[in-house]
């Protein structure tokens, strides 16, 4: 009876191993190639992403494909403009940023006055917004930074790479001031919004223990519900 009890538990526990093993395997495949949990730190996506807005990222639907039939079968899709991407930071790659791509390989795009155009025609952007009424001109102002904002281009873009800027427009650190985005370093695409509260500006830059304690305790009070489950579009 001992036996046959010790043969029972020890098939148990055997049991139990192989589905957290069989779970650990799956979780880190979804985890690597599937989705990917990213926090919005900053403003310049607003006011389509907010700061401490929680995303699920597909990592899949950008996927490479070899053959033309993979895109049929499978959930992947062409990057297309104004999608909203996730990204390996061009000048520090340990860095994921998010921005909306704007125009694509081989396209013309400049900014006049703020206005967007490609191949010479006006963008419409119902998405974008503009938090300084100033626009900065060459004629009018020295500092390259600020006359990039405003006035930019005109500029081909390269093969293998986009154009992308912040929906926040007059606050967005995007191909205006750092150049086109190589296409390999997309990661994926914002898909749903799982989880979002209102986080102080620069709170991601606070990563000290107090600091930590605080955003924990105001994770429920601070809670924006309408923003959960919001699929990201």
């Amino acid at each position: 009876m001992k036996k046959e009890k010790k043969k029972r538990e020890k098939g148990v526990i055997r049991e139990y191993f192989e589905l957290i093993v069989e779970t650990a395997v799956y979780v880190f495949f979804v985890m690597t190639f599937v989705v990917q949990a990213f926090q919005i730190p900053t403003g310049s996506m607003e006011n389509t992403l907010l700061v401490g807005d929680f995303l699920l990222v597909n990592k899949f639907i950008y996927a490479p494909y070899i053959w033309s039939w993979e895109k049929k079968i499978l959930p992947i899709k062409e990057i297309k403009r104004k999608d909203i991407v996730v990204f390996k930071y061009p000048r520090d790659l340990s860095k994921d940023f998010v921005k909306r791509v704007i125009a694509l390989e081989g396209e013309k795009v400049e900014i006049k006055n703020k206005q967007v155009y490609v191949n010479d025609k006006p963008l419409k952007e119902p998405y974008k917004i503009h938090t300084d009424e100033n626009v900065y001109s060459k004629e009018e102002y020295n500092f390259y930074q600020s006359v990039l904002r405003d006035n930019y281009g005109p500029v081909t873009v390269p093969k293998g790479h986009l154009f992308v800027l912040g929906d926040n427009r007059d606050n967005s650190l995007d191909s205006r001031f750092w150049g086109f985005l190589p296409r390999s370093y997309i990661k994926g695409k914002p898909w749903l919004i799982y989880f979002s509260y209102k986080a102080e500006r620069g709170a991601y830059l606070k990563t000290g223990i107090l600091d930590r304690i605080k955003k924990l305790v105001n994770f429920i009070p601070k809670a924006r519900w309408k923003r959960i489950f919001r699929i990201i579009k």
